[in-house]
């Protein structure tokens, strides 16, 4: 289980990490999926900031900090619930499967800090 949790962690975090970073970068899928699904390019600063504290609480558990790692993981949890919400609304469905992993590495994520 602790291999499981160490592999699955470091996955999230990562992946996290690297769409944060591609927020920051106004990379070109990141911004032509935002416009998709009509969010403004101005809010991708906030976005990313909370994808990337989403990963860097997600570490902490390496840390054995006992409270943010659950908060990170139910913060990302609910992240990418009303990501996949928005794209729904808005009916963009092809490019559905993005927040879905993340969605999912999120909860496998919190399940696996909540059972430790």
């Amino acid at each position: 289980m602790l291999v499981a949790t160490f592999i699955v962690l470091c996955v999230t975090a990562a992946a996290n990490a690297a769409i944060a970073i591609a927020d920051v970068l106004r990379a070109e899928f990141v911004l032509a999926n935002s416009a998709e699904v009509g969010v403004p390019q101005r809010w991708l600063p906030a976005l990313a900031a909370l994808k990337a504290a989403g990963a860097a609480g997600i570490l902490l558990w390496f840390t054995h900090v006992p409270v943010i790692p659950v908060l990170a993981g139910v913060g990302l949890v609910f992240f990418y619930l009303a990501a996949i919400a928005v794209h729904v609304r808005t009916g963009v469905l092809h490019n559905l499967a993005f927040p879905g992993a993340h969605l999912g590495l999120a909860i496998a994520s919190l399940w696996l800090i909540l059972a430790a």
